[in-house]
């Protein structure tokens, strides 16, 4: 009895190595709870939020809900298996898992899909941002005037190519050093924060526009009358499991818990919290804009909202977000460097103390999301892409074929179920949301 307790005390990390050691800050005595719900709450909302009222047009006001719910729960089942496998075989990361099943080359895959995926990310959160300063085209040809645009008139700098460089330069560059995740839990709260300050003022004008009569009923249900709107309500599907990864976070925010333990407590308020926000997200952003909601519903926010005040609500709004999403990047970068750095030296000490190293890398990372950022149109596209191919792989897949493969024997039978389960959604809702988005793209 006294060694079966004396197994359970044990710490989930290992001995650390010298090197290791010397990366830690001295004091350091772990991350709190809190802050940790913070950054993994901010790792989670990201950019995703902007385009759940779309999916809500997509899928109507009562099958989008249920959606957006549905995958919380499923995003909950996939981390609750990779925590459980990443304890039995005392991993301290995915990609420890990920060898642990399938050796060198899971390792490697999985390093590959983080990275793709995360700068992909990256490059979400620079279009939004240069959406909101210097406007966007939507796909219909309708210019959104950008906050910059709007303030000042059209000039060579508050153009598309210009404001991405400054942006990146100046704010980006900045929040791209931090070499901790526990050391950005302030940016993080204050993230979350900036995305409260979005939504309230969301629902503050939908409920003023409710009262007025002035909000047409919305579409509780889809219209599909052909195999084409058939197959686009899948194309909803990605949008709302990209909103929700943060599976390439979790480890390392467990690895600095003072109490590792409480990682499951961390995972569920973070999802519940995110869940609640991406509901009212969606149900009042839909509701306030109906059929002429857009992709990026920032861009509705550039013309008159018929209301009191609503060029200085425009701005709040835009510019809240914004902020949000370029606090983000931090939770985001962070474990895209390090994927990046373990594909290209896996052998070599530890990032952190390898200061050129660390410098080139991060710099150019962010000279790739720059040019992806320049060059990629739209974020819906951005969105349905990533969604579909790397975040469905690191949501369900990867995480269920871990559990089928159950090389430490510990797999019940429902959860090889749940996991099978995982893999056939991800699966077919992500090759018709693909073929539907090519299918959109070529006749286009």
């Amino acid at each position: 009895m006294s060694k079966q307790n004396s197994d359970e005390k044990a710490p989930l990390l290992p001995k650390t190595t010298q090197h290791e050691d010397e990366a830690r800050t001295e004091n350091y005595c772990g991350a709190s709870f809190y802050g940790s719900v913070f950054n993994l709450t901010c790792t989670i909302v990201g950019s995703g939020i902007m385009s759940l009222p779309a999916t809500l047009k997509v899928l109507g006001l009562i099958p989008g809900i249920v959606l957006i719910m549905l995958v919380a729960f499923i995003i909950e089942a996939s981390i609750e298996l990779l925590l459980r496998f990443s304890k039995a075989g005392s991993a301290v990361s995915y990609g420890d898992v990920m060898a642990h099943a399938f050796g060198k080359v899971g390792k490697v895959v999985l390093q590959i899909t983080i990275v793709v995926y995360n700068t992909g990310s990256l490059i979400v959160y620079m279009i939004i941002v240069e959406d909101v300063l210097s406007g966007s085209t939507s796909s219909n040809g309708i210019h959104h005037t950008g906050i910059l645009e709007g303030w000042f008139g059209e000039h060579w700098w508050t153009g598309r190519a210009f404001v991405l460089v400054a942006v990146t330069v100046i704010i980006f560059c900045p929040l791209m050093f931090f070499e901790r995740i526990d050391s950005a839990r302030y940016i993080s709260l204050v993230s979350v924060g900036l995305a409260l300050v979005f939504l309230l003022v969301v629902v503050g004008i939908t409920v003023y526009k409710l009262v007025d009569g002035s909000i047409e009923m919305p579409k509780w249900f889809p219209n599909v009358i052909d195999s084409a709107s058939f197959f686009k309500l899948f194309t909803a599907v990605p949008v709302i499991v990209f909103s929700y990864i943060c599976h390439y976070n979790v480890h390392a925010i467990q690895n600095e818990l003072g109490d590792s333990s409480q990682i499951q407590a961390v995972v569920r308020s973070s999802l519940s919290l995110c869940a609640v926000v991406y509901v009212m997200t969606g149900i009042f952003g839909f509701l306030l804009f109906g059929e002429s909601t857009i992709s990026d519903l920032l861009s509705n926010f550039d013309t008159d909202l018929g209301i009191p005040y609503s060029s200085l609500l425009n701005d709040i709004v835009r510019i809240s977000y914004a902020g949000h999403v370029i606090l983000v990047f931090p939770t985001v970068f962070l474990p895209l460097r390090l994927n990046l750095d373990g594909l290209l030296f896996p052998t070599a000490r530890p990032l952190a103390l390898d200061k050129k190293r660390f410098v080139l890398e991060s710099m150019g990372l962010l000279f790739i999301s720059l040019v992806g950022a320049i060059f990629i149109p739209s974020i819906w596209v951005a969105f349905e892409f990533s969604g579909a191919t790397m975040g469905g792989l690191l949501a369900f897949v990867f995480p269920a074929s871990i559990t089928l493969k159950d090389s430490l024997c510990i797999a019940t039978t429902k959860d090889k179920i749940v996991s099978v389960s995982m893999i056939v959604l991800a699966v077919f809702s992500n090759l018709v949301a693909i073929y539907s988005n090519l299918s959109s793209f070529l006749l286009s």
